[in-house]
């Protein structure tokens, strides 16, 4: 306490620690602690080729790619939108099952206004960016008029800043503007992991979706991701100390130089 009262901020971090977070969800949502489990291998329509990954900080699971381009291989989606791009895997890799791929990500000169390291601002984008297909639109979701893009969209990808407000933010306008009736959503970071819930998000995206919605979301397991999806899906409870059932056979090879190999 002595440590607060003379650097007051630091009270955020206590506030945001996920046991904090948790106890805000359970006053609001008691009879609901976990997304009911779904296996990947039930959203897929045919076998996933290959995934490409820098494997490095702050990219998505390689579970979570391939749930993505999973979804992606579907029959019925042909359009990706995507919110926060990053390095550009997850769209990279979407972009090799649709050819309609959107993202939306501040613009490198919005970054580093606010202060971000330049090294971390400059490498948005950098895979993405290597397919002329794929649009990059350069806008903040909190000012966005989402209804100008005038469409609506297969499968979206929520993956901005995953504070509590942005989320419910990115999810109001997604369900408002982008969404038809059978638009898979997916959001990434609704867990830390494949088996700790991030109850900041995991609410923001229950007040985010209409609550007759609620019974279309899912875990996806293996994955830190959630997903809206209106297929009739087999689903398990969820266990944060299940014992593993499966093992899973990965293998790996290097590209050199991405910047001479990848096209």
């Amino acid at each position: 306490m002595k440590i607060i009262t003379s650097e007051p901020s630091l009270i955020n971090h206590i506030l945001n620690l996920n046991t904090v977070q948790k106890n805000k969800f359970i006053q609001k949502y008691g009879n609901f602690l976990a997304l009911p489990q779904v296996e990947i291998k039930d959203l897929t329509q045919k076998p996933v080729s290959s995934i490409e990954s820098f494997l490095l900080d702050g990219s998505s699971l390689i579970t979570d790619l391939q749930l993505l381009v999973s979804l992606a291989g579907r029959n019925e989606i042909h359009s990706y939108l995507e919110i926060g791009t990053w390095r550009g895997e997850s769209v990279y890799n979407v972009a090799k099952e649709v050819e309609d791929c959107t993202t939306i990500n501040l613009s490198v000169a919005d970054m580093k206004k606010l202060g971000w390291n330049i090294n971390y601002a400059e490498q948005h984008a950098i895979l993405s960016k290597k397919n002329p297909k794929i649009l990059h639109l350069e806008a903040n979701t909190k000012t966005f008029d989402f209804g100008s893009l005038n469409k609506k969209y297969d499968l979206i990808f929520i993956d901005g800043d995953h504070s509590y407000d942005m989320v419910l933010s990115d999810t109001r306008n997604v369900f408002k503007h982008l969404v038809h009736e059978n638009t898979v959503v997916v959001w990434h970071d609704y867990a830390y992991s494949a088996q700790k819930i991030r109850y900041e998000v995991f609410q923001a995206i229950l007040d985010g979706v209409d609550p007759e919605n609620h019974k279309f979301l899912y875990h996806p397991k293996n994955t830190m991701c959630a997903v809206f999806m209106k297929d009739k899906l087999q689903a398990t409870a969820f266990d944060e100390f299940a014992m593993p059932d499966k093992i899973y056979n990965v293998s790996l090879s290097e590209v050199i130089s991405f910047n001479k190999e990848i096209r």
